[in-house]
């Protein structure tokens, strides 16, 4: 049977078909979800698409923290489901206390658009098995909101706990703390990045290489192995 995953459109979504194509280049079967919709239509993993939710009024994700579809997301991600945030997404997951930290303006102050280098720090989550701990990849980022900040305890935890997914390197883009590019929840079925792997699932677009393809490879895996 094909894995079915879900991908909610908001309000100024901008990547919901990037990644809708992104799960079908994968092999895995997409599934359109409305924000208004409470219902997940029964799918076995969802993504959080980027763009700009509600025009990123009040903070980047925060009304769209409270759209109806995500009252059954954050309970089912709770109990399990695979959830993965991109960009927007993430922004959205952090408003939702479904991970840690929280989402700033760019220190720099400016909307930023360029491939990025990435270390891969956590290959046991649900969308990163297919990556190597350590292996490092180059996909596009393009964010205005990206700084990702935490208290110090909160940092300490993540970084004790192995929970930061993906570090930026060569360059800190947007002044993100510890260079975090992307972080997972305990449980490992919860995940948010800043930069945009649906972008970069096939040789002709994006970077010109598939390092994005691994994450919805690793979550099919993990669907039809479970």
């Amino acid at each position: 049977m094909t894995a079915r995953i879900g991908v909610v459109t908001f309000p100024g979504s901008l990547d919901d078909r990037d990644t809708q194509r992104a799960i079908r280049v994968a092999g895995a079967e997409p599934v359109a979800l409305w924000h208004k919709d409470k219902d997940l239509k029964q799918v076995d993993a969802v993504v959080l698409c980027g763009g700009f939710s509600y025009g990123d009024y009040l903070r980047a994700g925060a009304i769209a923290r409270f759209s109806p579809v995500m009252d059954t997301v954050i309970d089912q991600a709770r109990a399990g489901l695979p959830v993965l945030g991109i960009c927007n997404g993430f922004q959205i997951l952090t408003e939702a206390h479904l991970l840690p930290g929280g989402m700033l303006g760019n220190d720099h102050l400016h909307f930023i658009c360029r491939d990025q280098k990435l270390r891969v720090e956590n290959a046991d989550t649900s969308w990163t098995s297919d990556y190597a701990a350590g292996q490092e990849i180059r996909i596009p980022l393009k964010n205005m909101d990206g700084r990702y900040v935490a208290d110090r305890r909160t940092l300490d935890v993540l970084e004790a706990e192995g929970r930061v997914a993906f570090r930026y390197l060569d360059m800190n883009p947007n002044g993100s703390l510890n260079d975090i590019a992307g972080i997972t929840n305990a449980a490992g079925n919860v995940v948010g990045l800043m930069p945009h792997p649906e972008h970069a699932v096939e040789p002709l677009i994006g970077t010109g290489r598939t390092d994005g393809l691994p994450f919805f490879t690793s979550i099919l895996k993990k669907l039809v192995n479970a």
